[in-house]
């Protein structure tokens, strides 16, 4: 890892991997699926937690068992020894050899490799910043949570000096209360169904790059009737439109994409800066 976050967004935009990269035989929320992220050239890593019934942190996005685990029994209300027991499913509706893994172990594995997206933070702010205070990624990590006012006094309290970025919709009110508020705040994830909402206009990103801030935006889909991107998606994009999915998202100038894609899209980047390239020597060449 070289060079802060905002320096290596300065010079292209960052990929996140949702949920590593999963398909075949391996299972999302692995250290697999997160090694073949790392290797389709992912910046982030984007990770679930959940927390057993005896207060263990696993890798695992909560409300997914019965799909991943073949279990109708959340991790929740699993002791950490059965959660341990258990096996994720492929694709293919298979048993696989892959076990749901411990948060402390899979940091341990991604530490000095990538920044890593801990989604559900706020499920047990706590809790999970003493994880990651133990394993030593704090300068790593990005956490993030819809915004409240008891989401920032635990900011505030337990996190202050973690990159923090709140999830918002379509308008935004928050992000400047949190600078104010002694949260490091370093961007926010935007969440947008229309491309005329205010979060996707240029003035509001061109004001939020004025502050040095960072806006994360989704190109994945994990519910078509949950807009999160104004339909310039992944499915838009794997089905042959990659302009109208990630090319609209780059030209907007958001700094990092989050996607299940990860090696499509890096491909799709270079290609198009290849082409940007080629253009602007055969112009210069003519005069």
């Amino acid at each position: 890892m070289n060079g802060t976050i905002f320096e290596r967004a300065k010079t292209r935009t960052l990929l996140c991997a949702h949920r590593g990269v999963s398909g075949g035989n391996v299972p999302c929320n692995t250290t697999a699926a997160f090694a073949g992220a790392l290797a389709q050239g992912a910046d982030i890593i984007e990770l679930d937690v959940a927390k057993s019934r005896d207060g263990e942190f696993f890798v695992f996005h909560p409300g997914m068992e019965h799909a991943h685990l073949h279990s109708r029994k959340p991790i929740a209300l699993m002791k950490a020894s059965e959660v341990k027991r258990r096996r994720f499913v492929n694709q293919d509706d298979t048993k696989t050899q892959f076990g749901v893994e411990r948060l402390d172990d899979v940091l341990d594995f991604l530490k000095g490799k990538c920044y890593i997206n801990v989604d559900k933070y706020w499920t047990d702010v706590p809790g999970i910043t003493q994880v990651i205070r133990k394993t030593g990624v704090e300068e790593q990590v990005i956490v993030k949570s819809g915004f409240s006012e008891k989401a920032l006094r635990q900011l505030q309290e337990h996190a202050p000096d973690l990159m923090y970025m709140p999830i918002i919709r379509d308008r935004d009110d928050v992000t400047q209360r949190l600078l104010d508020g002694g949260v490091r705040c370093i961007g926010a994830e935007v969440l947008f169904r229309e491309e005329s909402a205010p979060v996707a206009s240029d003035a509001y990103i061109e004001a939020m790059h004025q502050k040095g801030l960072l806006l994360f935006v989704n190109a994945i889909v994990y519910d078509y009737k949950e807009v999160l991107s104004a339909g310039h998606t992944d499915d838009v994009s794997v089905a042959g439109e990659p302009e109208k999915g990630w090319g609209w998202l780059l030209d907007k100038g958001f700094d990092i994409i989050q996607t299940d894609w990860c090696g499509m899209v890096k491909n799709f980047m270079e290609n198009r800066n290849l082409l940007c390239k080629f253009r602007f020597e055969r112009i210069a060449d003519s005069k």
